[in-house]
């Protein structure tokens, strides 16, 4: 039987205090975004944000790094991006009068890789790689990545010219999928009004240690209870989605445990050791949605919108 240990309740008011700070002065509107990738840090996992530019994707993934005092490193993504320029490379250096392995700046704790779709595929297997195995290898040695690592991806979804869209099978590798969305109106106009706030998030003080952070993702991972009744809850919705008639090809068990690691650290970040039905059905549609793929004719339909009907019909385990 699983020892369970106790959870540290005092990261997980920590990391509600950042969620509230952040989006009371820097973010405003942006919780849901923000506490998503909150999730796929304490996962270990990674967020891909599918949106239009313009809406703070940036600005979230640097306010998000500097709150918590991590390390952060942005990529440009073009269709001339070699996989080293995200990883790194080998150089000669002559004053040593030997090779020296320079890092790219996948080597931050907080990775913002815009548009990520705009990159080649063998430069987006090299990032996804590096995200998979949390380590790079370079003239057959390997170079441990910094932890905690987080992936924050974005995608223009409306515009494809030039870009390489990723396979089914690498999207599989992103935890969460969801978007910004536009600011409701009274932010949007008070937005317009002040203008771009990036030199203030670039002073944005620590709130927490990368030792804090530590303790916390330990809490999730080993810490936070998920009954078995819950667990077949989950299989329940993934299998629905298998035998879905308007999907082809449902969630895959990576998926089914992405499911449960995002529904304990919701939990966790609801000051909870032990995970709800509630945890479940709120990280189904970030979870799943980018994994369905859909049958031929049915391409335009709302996965999200599809999934949370599915929910519907599924029932909900009794404690």
């Amino acid at each position: 039987m699983a020892v369970i240990k106790k959870m540290d309740h005092n990261q997980s008011h920590q990391l509600q205090q950042i969620i509230t700070e952040l989006t009371a002065r820097h973010l405003p509107g942006k919780a849901k975004p923000l506490r998503l990738a909150l999730t796929a840090l304490l996962t270990g996992g990674h967020i891909l944000i599918e949106d239009i530019p313009g809406l703070g994707k940036t600005t979230l993934a640097i306010a998000l790094a500097n709150s918590l005092g991590l390390s952060f490193g942005r990529v440009q993504c073009t269709s001339d991006l070699l996989p080293a320029d995200i990883t790194g490379l080998t150089i000669f250096d002559r004053q040593e009068n030997s090779f020296r392995f320079v890092k790219g700046p996948v080597f931050n704790n907080i990775l913002l890789v815009d548009e990520i779709n705009r990159a080649m595929p063998k430069t987006q297997s090299a990032l996804l790689e590096a995200m998979e195995e949390h380590r790079v290898t370079a003239d057959g040695v390997t170079y441990p990545l910094p932890d905690p690592f987080l992936v924050i991806a974005t995608q223009n979804p409306a515009e494809q010219v030039g870009t390489y869209p990723l396979p089914e099978s690498q999207m599989d590798r992103f935890l969460i999928r969801t978007g910004m969305g536009y600011p409701a109106a009274e932010i949007e106009k008070e937005i317009i009004r002040y203008g771009s706030i990036r030199h203030d998030i670039l002073t944005i003080a620590p709130m927490v240690t990368p030792a804090e952070i530590a303790a916390g993702i330990r809490s999730v991972a080993a810490a936070t209870y998920l009954s078995a009744k819950l667990a077949d809850y989950i299989y329940s919705i993934v299998a629905a989605t298998r035998s879905h008639p308007l999907i082809l090809t449902g969630i895959s068990t990576r998926g089914a445990i992405n499911l449960a690691q995002a529904a304990k650290a919701h939990a966790f970040l609801d000051n909870r050791d032990h995970v709800l039905p509630e945890d479940i059905k709120e990280m189904t549609a970030p979870v799943g949605s980018h994994r369905l793929i859909m049958r031929a004719g049915h391409d335009t339909i709302d996965k999200e919108s599809l999934l949370n009907d599915l929910l519907q019909s599924i029932p909900i385990p009794l404690s």
